[in-house]
């Protein structure tokens, strides 16, 4: 019971023909379903984001997506809108095996984006998700899911930062790769510990 498959944000917005579509995303649900069979406790996250959320373009004049802009807690990529709850887009994949533990919602507060499965924006307003798996005696996670660049890698790092032992499955991982992220991400999960895997383990 120490291990969880933690299954990041595969929702419809995010696979092709969504509105923030990951290059091959719907690639992942069938790996995914596969490594679901390999762990007994299964935790999926899903993009929640009211309408008119801080993290939207079009919440800001004059900008477009994929823009940069400095929000309170830093940083922050303005995206299309995607994921608005309640919408077709916020579902997850209609091929994902939904039947885990545990649905975590995140990105639900209007100023602040959420990134990883662990921690808003800011790295301190908690989701909940350590708690879980701290009471449930985890301390190995898998991740995977979209997109690594961004909500897989953030969780990653955020696992690793709280002392769990981290591993990305790359085969069922995809990325946007805005401006080098992918590398940049890669490298960044490397350094903090994170064990990545592709088909030969």
């Amino acid at each position: 019971m120490s291990q969880a498959l933690i299954v990041i944000d595969v929702q419809n917005d995010f696979c092709p023909g969504g509105s923030l579509a990951v290059p091959g995303g719907d690639e992942v649900v069938a790996p995914i379903n596969a490594l679901m069979r390999q762990f007994e406790t299964v935790i999926l996250t899903q993009d929640w984001h009211p309408a008119g959320h801080s993290s939207f373009a079009t919440s800001h004049r004059q900008k477009a997506p994929f823009e940069m802009i400095e929000m309170p807690y830093g940083p922050q990529v303005l995206w299309p809108d995607h994921c608005v709850q309640g919408t077709e887009g916020a579902q997850f994949h209609p091929d994902l095996n939904t039947q885990g533990d545990l649905i975590l919602r995140k990105g639900f507060r209007p100023m602040i984006d959420s990134y990883s499965g662990f921690f808003e924006n800011d790295q301190t307003t908690p989701t909940g998700l350590e708690g879980y798996l701290r009471n449930r005696g985890i301390s190995d996670v898998t991740l995977v899911g979209l997109a690594t660049d961004f909500c897989v890698a953030y969780t990653a790092l955020d696992a690793a930062r709280l002392g769990f032992r981290v591993s990305v499955d790359l085969d069922a991982c995809r990325a946007i790769d805005l401006e080098g992220s992918l590398d940049r991400s890669l490298s960044e999960m490397q350094a903090a510990g994170v064990q990545l895997k592709t088909g030969s383990g």
